[in-house]
């Protein structure tokens, strides 16, 4: 059985990646921000749940050296904590920017380092960053410039990991969707069709694909997720 750690697992992405992973015989540590989110979850058997301050380096070394202690082997991280926010080059300061940055690339980066660590002793793993968009395609991150300047981090460490590690069985793998099919989504955005949108269960069959054997062989994969949005 692979051992995951899918963080932000109680948001609307998270909890379609969560269920889709322990569907397929996964064991999962998942990760919130507040012990009164572990309610949200039904309880598995191969589900263990975690309150974990993402931002917070140290604490994040320590959740995943205990999951280490635990399970011995973790064979995959999905990072899929974030935020969002609007806002042209005129109306960000950099104190929106650092603010963007702790939420996409900090909590990101934390956990990716002690658990690449590992998974260099173990010679083999994956990791998985959602990107965006706006970070690829400046057209679409014009008006949203602290949110797509921290998730473009997220594509560039990816390559650094992959050219690290490049011969070995250890690859990181950028997953940028469009827009979310989300009820926040539908709310903000009533006169677009949701159909032209990414469902997070479509989106949550993709990451599964990619921490997979079925990927094996694919590496410094960008995979844009776009559905006709």
């Amino acid at each position: 059985m692979k051992t995951v750690i899918i963080t932000g697992a109680n948001g609307n992405l998270g909890t379609a990646v969560t269920q889709t992973f322990l569907n397929k015989g996964y064991r999962v540590i998942a990760t919130v921000f507040e012990e009164k989110m572990i309610a949200e979850f039904i309880s598995h058997t191969n589900l263990d749940v975690r309150v974990v301050n993402l931002s917070d380096d140290g604490a994040t070394a320590g959740f995943i050296a205990s999951v280490i202690r635990q399970y011995e082997k973790i064979d995959a991280a999905l990072m899929l904590v974030g935020g969002f926010a609007m806002g042209g080059i005129d109306a960000t300061a950099v104190a929106d920017i650092d603010k963007q940055i702790s939420l996409n690339f900090k909590t990101a980066y934390h956990v990716t380092q002690p658990v690449l660590q590992h998974m260099k002793a173990h010679g083999a793993g994956r990791l998985v960053f959602i990107g965006a968009r706006p970070a690829i395609e400046a057209s679409q991150g014009k008006d949203m410039v602290a949110y797509g300047l921290s998730k473009s981090l997220l594509f560039k460490l990816a390559e650094y990991i992959n050219a690290e590690n490049k011969g070995s069985n250890i690859t990181a793998t950028v997953v940028a969707p469009s827009t979310l099919d989300t009820p926040l989504n539908r709310k903000s955005m009533p006169n677009t069709d949701p159909e032209i949108w990414v469902k997070p269960a479509a989106l949550a069959e993709i990451l599964e694909f990619v921490v997979s054997d079925k990927s094996e062989v694919i590496r410094e994969a960008v995979l844009k997720v776009y559905n006709n949005a």
